[in-house]
């Protein structure tokens, strides 16, 4: 199997462990798109302890967007970007359809952003088959072309086993007419229920997908605008009678440019 090389550590630019117990909200804000609902609305469970962060979803927290989005889901994620146009407009991040108009103006923030380089997400998850955890970079939408994702991982609970699950990686062009799609979820051999390290390296010509250092994916014309980071854990079953937390426990996020 092919190893992804290891990054010279002279370009680390972000080296987040999650010491102490705040989140550093230079960096990361603890909400989920919340152009599209509100910052009160969206906001995360999340606790940041023993050098990790754990986003969760406990039963009680309320459906995203529960008017408007179809399917209904609940999530907890942070972004290291955010911005909108005013409300009522349809200028905002990554929306869910056409049409979308946004609901609660979005101050412009970039806590961090890259343009190319390596993302690694040292990362466990507790999943059920109603439940998904994922990682990615979206174009900041500070031009609206600037749209496309680069997947680093998506893991749905439904595949997943004690010894294997399906990890997507791979490119979403969205509304960005120049790149393009290339998706695919890959078995890999691995409990995802322990710390795994997930990673991307991509220049302009090409995409690198690793688990545990080896490649399982590489696409090619990734985009290379400036792109934030996305981290969230997501449950499809809103009424939660079996009392089930999904979870995700992230040991570390670096960037390297």
């Amino acid at each position: 199997m092919v190893q992804l090389d290891r990054p010279d550590p002279s370009r680390l630019v972000l080296d987040e462990g999650f010491d102490g117990d705040t989140l550093d909200e230079t960096v990361w804000l603890p909400h989920y798109l919340p152009a599209w609902s509100s910052l009160e609305q969206s906001r995360a469970t999340f606790a940041v302890t023993g050098s990790h962060l754990e986003l969760s979803i406990p039963p009680a927290q309320a459906p995203w967007c529960a008017d408007d989005h179809t399917p209904l889901l609940r999530v907890s994620g942070v972004q290291s970007g955010n911005l909108s146009g005013p409300a009522g407009s349809t200028r905002g991040q990554q929306p869910y359809r056409d049409g979308l108009l946004v609901r609660e103006e979005q101050r412009t923030f970039v806590g961090h952003a890259v343009a190319g380089g390596r993302l690694e997400v040292r990362a466990r998850m507790e999943l059920d088959a109603d439940s998904m955890a994922a990682f990615w970079l979206v174009g900041l939408e500070d031009q609206p072309r600037r749209s496309a994702e680069i997947c680093v991982a998506e893991v749905f609970g439904r595949t997943v086993t004690p010894d294997s699950a399906d990890v997507g990686a791979g490119v979403h062009a969205f509304r960005d007419p120049t790149v393009t799609e290339d998706f695919a979820a890959v078995p890999v051999p691995i409990d995802v229920r322990e710390s795994h390290d997930y990673a991307v390296d991509w220049t302009r010509g090409r995409a690198v997908f690793a688990v545990d250092g080896q490649v399982v994916r590489e696409t090619s014309a990734p985009p290379t605008y400036p792109m934030q980071l996305m981290v969230a854990v997501f449950d499809f079953a809103v009424d939660r009678a079996d009392g089930f937390v999904p979870r995700l426990l992230v040991d570390h996020v670096r960037t390297y440019v």
